[in-house]
């Protein structure tokens, strides 16, 4: 998959859009890990090499929850997980918002 998935589009509400909440994604065997270097690494770059788009930089936060959700907080040389094949971690993230939308509702 190479087009933009919508992350928002469940969050929406009669007020407005609701911020996305952080949801855990699992380590699979299929996923890569890389060392990221802050003199050429970007999520919206490393999203593209991976998933032939530059959208899923918050993909890749969302595997990475140890830099707090912030790319600025992943530090120089150190290594980050990148959930792959992408339709699957996709389905995942949503099925997990789907059961914490269910739990804590909207």
């Amino acid at each position: 998959m190479s087009g933009y998935y919508n992350r928002y589009r469940k969050l929406n509400t009669d007020q407005g859009v609701v911020s996305p909440p952080f949801i855990k994604l699992d380590e699979k065997s299929t996923d890569d890990m890389i060392q990221f270097d802050k003199r050429k690494s970007r999520l919206d770059k490393i999203s593209q090499d991976y998933y032939g788009a530059p959208y899923y930089g918050w993909l890749i936060l969302m595997a990475n929850p140890e830099y707090g959700g912030l790319e600025w907080n992943i530090g120089d040389g150190q290594m980050i997980r990148i959930p792959l094949p992408l339709n699957e971690t996709l389905k995942e993230y949503e099925r997990k918002l789907n059961q914490r939308m269910n739990y804590y509702g909207q």
